[in-house]
């Protein structure tokens, strides 16, 4: 006989994760958990899938060069109707260039400290699912939100157990940056979609720096 597969409520997950079930569901809306069956209306998750998440370990901030960045906190893809793309938000569903038109604005940011980080993490319930680069050049519109229109996909996250991701930037050193954020827990704690994190401990106790709107 094969070994059991032990399966876990929406609730038991989030509590094995201590997190509300709600951030857990919207990594069930992602498509980024494999495995997940129906029991009635329940949604099942395994339990290797869940020790699997609770095991991944801390993105490593420390080996970047900038002392602060910027962190996108984003929702399961939804659709929207704009000109200029057709989702907001994240899935591992949608082809890079929809998860690039998805993830690049438009954000109530301080776009200077976003484009200082260098690198631009984005994560959904605590996890790095994106990497965005290339902010240098940004716009701002009429909302007072700020877009980044040459940013880059650098990768993006297929299956957050394993984890398994896409590497996408141009060139190898933007893909080794991606490949150690991926599938990394990076807690960050903001009002709105864009926070701002310390890389090290030596300037996490500094006073911030005043944010624009």
């Amino acid at each position: 006989m094969g070994a059991v597969t032990v399966l876990l409520t929406t609730g038991q997950a989030a509590e094995e994760l201590g997190c509300a079930i709600t951030t857990f569901r919207r990594l069930i809306r992602t498509g980024l958990l494999p495995g997940l069956s129906q029991r009635g209306v329940r949604v099942m998750v395994p339990l290797e899938a869940v020790q699997a998440l609770r095991d991944r370990p801390r993105a490593p901030l420390e080996r970047l060069d900038a002392p602060e960045i910027a962190v996108l906190r984003v929702d399961a893809a939804q659709p929207v109707q704009e000109p200029d793309r057709a989702w907001i938000g994240f899935s591992a569903q949608l082809p890079p260039d929809d998860i690039l038109k998805a993830l690049r604005g438009w954000w109530r940011c301080d776009a200077a400290s976003v484009a200082a980080g260098g690198v631009l993490p984005v994560t959904l319930s605590g996890y790095v699912i994106a990497v965005l680069t290339h902010l240098d050049h940004w716009e701002k519109n009429t909302h007072g939100r700020h877009a980044f229109p040459d940013a880059i996909l650098a990768g993006y996250v297929t299956d957050l157990v394993t984890p398994a991701t896409s590497l996408t930037a141009p060139t190898a050193a933007e893909r080794t940056l991606a490949d150690q954020l991926l599938g990394t827990r990076l807690d960050s704690h903001s009002g709105g979609a864009v926070a701002y994190v310390a890389t090290n401990t030596a300037t996490a106790n500094r006073p911030a720096p005043p944010k624009g709107s």
